[in-house]
């Protein structure tokens, strides 16, 4: 599972991105940064353009709105 769905599910905390970025960093993977964490086009361009608090904030709202 990718950093996103895994932190949608509520199964990890939003400050694993950081473990999973370095991990991706130390890798071969061909993936570019977005792709590996599953992040969408939207919250990558948060991240860049914005900060981590920004990026985290955005997710747990949508987190939120995916809760019945």
């Amino acid at each position: 599972m990718t950093f996103r769905e895994q932190f949608m599910a509520g199964i990890i905390e939003f400050e694993e991105i950081f473990d999973y970025t370095q991990d991706w960093n130390f890798s071969d993977d061909t993936r570019t940064l977005r792709e590996y964490l599953g992040l969408t086009e939207e919250e990558e361009d948060i991240w860049i353009s914005q900060s981590d608090e920004a990026l985290e904030e955005f997710m747990n709202q949508e987190r939120q709105k995916e809760e019945p």
